[in-house]
């Protein structure tokens, strides 16, 4: 049963197991000292837990609940137990619906920002005694508070005991001395995870790490080689005139949900995102291994649209290769910029692109990409001429015997 705010006007005392002032102000001084600081969240966790049990408290069982920003995690959880492992589980969106949670004291803490006293009596115990942080523990008392975040997210803590009396008024003044401290440093690595989570998800990892080295500026380019590919849906404007928006904007994530992490999987990184387009680049320490690694990403992403299956859309997509020089890095107005990569380079693999739709070939590369391959890969299909460019140029795809092979043929064909 819940019984109420777990504020105590006891002051701590020493003695009969409760922990000393003394112990106390060495607690809070670990929260905000050098060594906390530098801890991941399992190490804060262990820390923090041993430490509570050498001032005295009955804690066997501490759970974090750290809320974050992220397109698919809804937040972290970080248990501790005496003698065991740190457990870490992520928790995806829809968790808070989920009957182990949805009825439990901890998003109640976490909806009003009031610490609860939860006690069980032995009875049928709720459905979130049984989910993975406190299942077969026999825990008798909790004592659960919020950690309310400047940003407006809400974390909690909950600290709990076996010991059939429960936490006594002095240790549960002691907790809530603790609380402020401890807020700050589970804030601290929230706000660390949420910066880097964020970057990742609208810059992509590379991109990421040069922002936060501080290459903001707007014109720092840096010069490098690389194998571009880029990815355009097929027939999208009229999948947009034949069915609603909802359903055009599912089918374009079921796109990219294909498209993507074949990029990633296979070392590259999308750089942009153009309507139902994605540019991304793969930079190895040789050519022949970025073009390599390019020319697997786009197969696998042909594989997985040629899984894909709906009663009213069919998915295909003309994906072009090239390896060249780009320029990476910052360009905008102001204080409004955009990581990108720009050049004659990445002109020429959005023409190669083009007719990728007007000849209907699935994958089309530049010379230069196709001799970096091992032979016998790719073949060529004629010069073509590309708006922009002065002379023709001649393109390649892939050879029949490749294309034949285990490595190309699509799942079901």
């Amino acid at each position: 049963m819940i019984a109420g705010s777990a504020k105590s006007e006891s002051p701590p005392v020493a003695g009969g197991g409760s922990a000393s002032s003394a112990a106390t102000v060495e607690l809070i001084e670990w929260l905000v000292g050098d060594e906390c600081h530098e801890l991941d969240d399992a190490g804060l966790a262990a820390g923090f837990g041993r430490r509570l049990r050498a001032a005295g408290l009955p804690i066997d069982r501490l759970t974090l609940h750290l809320r974050t920003l992220h397109p698919e995690i809804l937040g972290r959880s970080v248990a501790w137990a005496p003698n065991e492992a740190v457990e870490i589980h992520d928790r995806e969106h829809g968790t808070e619906i989920s009957p182990g949670f949805a009825g439990s004291p901890l998003r109640r803490v976490m909806e009003t920002r009031e610490p609860l006293i939860v006690r069980l009596d032995g009875s049928i115990n709720p459905a979130w005694v049984y989910t993975d942080l406190f299942r077969g523990r026999r825990l008798v008392e909790f004592v659960i508070v919020p950690l309310c975040n400047a940003d407006g997210l809400v974390s909690a803590a909950s600290f709990s005991t076996i010991r059939p009396s429960g936490f006594t008024p002095s240790e549960r003044a002691v907790l809530d001395r603790i609380v402020p401290p401890l807020r700050n440093a589970c804030e601290l690595r929230t706000l660390r995870r949420v910066e880097l989570t964020l970057l990742d998800t609208y810059v992509g990892a590379t991109t990421a790490r040069r922002v936060m080295a501080g290459r903001i500026r707007r014109g720092e380019l840096e010069t490098l080689e690389a194998g571009l590919m880029l990815c355009d849906l097929r027939g999208f404007t009229a999948l947009s005139n034949r069915l609603p928006g909802e359903r055009v904007l599912e089918l374009l994530n079921a796109y990219f949900d294909c498209v993507v992490p074949a990029i990633t999987h296979a070392g590259g990184e999308v750089i942009k995102f153009m309507g139902d387009a994605a540019l991304a680049f793969f930079h190895r320490d040789s050519p022949a291994v970025s073009c390599s690694a390019a020319l697997q990403g786009a197969l696998s992403a042909l594989d997985g649209l040629s899984r894909f299956t709906a009663p009213d859309a069919e998915l295909h997509t003309g994906i072009a290769l090239h390896y060249g020089e780009v320029g990476y890095g910052n360009i905008g107005s102001g204080q409004r910029l955009d990581f990108t990569v720009i050049g004659p380079d990445v002109n020429l693999v959005s023409r190669i692109q083009a007719v990728c739709s007007a000849t209907s070939h699935p994958l089309l590369m530049s010379e230069r990409f196709a001799m970096l391959l091992n032979s016998g890969t790719a073949v060529a299909i004629g010069r073509h001429e590309l708006r922009g460019f002065v002379e023709p140029t001649e393109l390649y795809s892939l050879t029949d015997s490749f294309a034949q092979s285990d490595r190309w043929t699509p799942h079901g064909t």
